[in-house]
């Protein structure tokens, strides 16, 4: 498949790459070195809390030998971990960042202690994979779990391996001062503004860098937080461990009796909300945009923050997320926004219209979900059919960069997905939503997105009533011919679509007549549509704690024109 009509904002995404590696070229060539690189810190005043759960079982693997990060496993026999290959490279992140010494610190022990201070030995002797180690995302990484577990790896250490210990701060400090001048991506620049924050704030002789962390705080923090707390990713994993940074930093500027900046307060009260309206009965959080399995003590934590009685948001419009909720704790979380921009768009999903559901603790309908490791499962786990939403063609609503599923091949597609990853080349661009009540009392979203209109002439509408008992979810999917400039020239024919809900995997589905019968933990329900039979095939759900797993999927195949609607309903059936 060609690029087509996405042409033009390939070569423009190109060409902004290519201007920004020019400048920061000419930075490396003409710049002074940064003040910062001749600062050192003398000495620690502070420790920021950790807000990450620790688990002293997880220090008993450690101690085994058994390193255990993004779904896959390591055992080292003994030896150190730096000296072997990462499994992969999410697995190599996180042992690069250090923030597992949180497990260490949990057992209390001497033995925790001294295995802390040997791991970071190995590490500042130069061991493991420095490219891997270098990354901006991983250099802040490291240096806020450093910091926040100093009095683990510096309790009983001598003065030779204190000192060692501020250069490695020092080292990382300069490190991501460097990459901010170069030019990093945003969501980089925005860790790396919290991680020198951070350094400036509990280390002696670091005023300069704690004003620049704040300067460069307040500024990115400012860009990326949406008015209603979502970050402009639209990814809630990422908003979730920004604020499990954010909250510590907080606290540690009033406990150097500094004022926080307006900023970081302003985005913590936003995006504390936001959470609540994509968090679900079973304390996890929708499978949107990048997000995988949810950590609940982490989740837990943060809302506590947000006051036990806190109501959710219900509409994000800014962040494109809207949730209906009626009784029996039967609730709808629905992806009603349009694709981000390139920059913030490695992670995104080509999910539109789609949405997920559950009642109590019980998910019923959900995304796949993305899993920890594996480009290739992260690219279909992106794709449209990994949504519970309307695929048409077999295509996604989304032209994603470089993905094998979307058939992009161009000589300069490697290039720039080495430098942005495999972002949004195009997508729903003009999503328009409507909320409101009906005539009848019940709440009713509707949402109509522009995805498929340049390729196959066509606009999705979907449409939610729940009911206020919370029994009775209808739906309503329908297909308009684009027009004026979303119009797709020439194509007129109609289109051969799927309506995907896939089923968590704890609901076994079954035929009852010609509806769907879904039983779980609580009540069963019944799925029915009208005019069109449902099929039951298989799925995976990739959001899993303990990595992918097998499950199912409702479909209504169907041909779509101008005008084609489906309706289609879930029923909670009694006991």
């Amino acid at each position: 498949m060609g690029w087509g009509p996405d042409r033009w904002r390939f070569y423009r995404l190109v060409g902004r790459a290519a201007g920004r590696s020019l400048r920061r070229a000419a930075v490396r060539a003409t710049s002074r070195p940064s003040g910062l690189t001749r600062l050192r810190p003398t000495g620690l005043v502070i420790a920021p809390q950790d807000l990450r759960t620790s688990d002293a079982t997880i220090a008993a693997d450690i101690y085994a030998g058994l390193f255990v990060f993004a779904g896959r496993a390591l055992a080292t026999g003994g030896r150190s971990p730096f000296d072997f290959a990462p499994p992969s490279p999410e697995w190599g992140e996180q042992l690069y960042g250090f923030g597992w010494l949180r497990h260490l610190r949990a057992a209390e022990s001497a033995l925790s202690r001294s295995n802390a201070r040997a791991f970071v030995q190995d590490f500042m002797a130069g061991r493991g994979d420095r490219d891997l180690a270098e990354r901006p995302a991983v250099v802040a990484r490291r240096l806020i779990s450093l910091l926040s577990q100093s009095p683990l790896v510096l309790e009983g250490a001598d003065h030779a391996f204190y000192q060692a210990f501020l250069r490695q701060i020092g080292r990382c400090t300069h490190a991501l001062d460097r990459a901010l001048r170069r030019g990093i991506l945003p969501g980089d620049r925005l860790l790396a503004a919290v991680a020198l924050a951070y350094a400036g704030l509990c280390c002696e002789g670091f005023d300069p860098v704690l004003r620049r962390g704040t300067r460069l705080l307040h500024r990115e923090l400012t860009r990326q937080i949406l008015p209603d707390g979502g970050h402009r990713s639209r990814d809630p994993g990422f908003a979730k461990d920004l604020l499990l940074d954010l909250l510590p930093l907080r606290q540690s500027f009033l406990s150097r009796d500094i004022a926080p900046p307006e900023a970081l307060l302003n985005a913590v009260d936003r995006m504390l909300p936001l959470l609540r309206l994509l968090r679900h009965g079973d304390a996890s959080l929708g499978h949107h945009n990048g997000m995988g399995a949810t950590a609940a003590d982490q989740l837990a934590t943060l809302l506590v923050y947000d006051g036990a009685l806190a109501r959710p948001l219900m509409h994000a419009p800014h962040s494109g997320y809207s949730r209906l909720e009626g009784g029996g704790g039967t609730l709808v979380v629905a992806d009603v926004g349009p694709a981000p921009p390139p920059a913030f768009s490695a992670r995104a999903g080509a999910g539109c219209l789609s949405f997920e559901l559950s009642c109590g603790p019980q998910r019923l309908v959900v995304n796949c979900g993305m899993p920890a490791t594996g480009e290739e499962l992260r690219e279909l786990a992106r794709t449209t059919a990994a949504h519970s939403t309307a695929c048409l063609a077999d295509s996604s609503s989304c032209r994603f960069l470089g993905m094998k599923q979307a058939g992009l091949i161009h000589p300069l597609a490697a290039w720039l997905k080495a430098r942005m990853g495999s972002i949004v080349v195009r997508g729903p661009g003009e999503v328009t939503v409507e909320r409101g009540t009906d005539a009848a009392g019940v709440d009713v979203l509707a949402a109509r997105h522009d995805g498929y209109a340049p390729v196959l002439g066509l606009l999705h509408e979907r449409r939610w009533r729940l009911h206020p008992d919370g029994a009775l979810l209808e739906g309503h999917d329908g297909f308009v011919r684009a027009t004026g400039a979303h119009e797709a020239k020439g194509r007129r024919e109609p289109v051969e679509a799927a309506i995907r809900f896939h089923l968590h995997p704890s609901v076994r589905a079954s035929r009852e007549g010609r509806g769907v019968r879904l039983a779980g933990a609580g009540a069963p329900w019944l799925f029915e549509a009208d005019e069109i039979d449902p099929v039951i095939e298989e799925s995976v759900f990739f959001a899993a704690l303990n990595g992918a797993r097998r499950t199912e999927q409702i479909v209504l195949h169907l041909t779509v024109g101008d005008g084609t609607r489906v309706a289609w309903r879930f029923r909670r059936l009694a006991g």
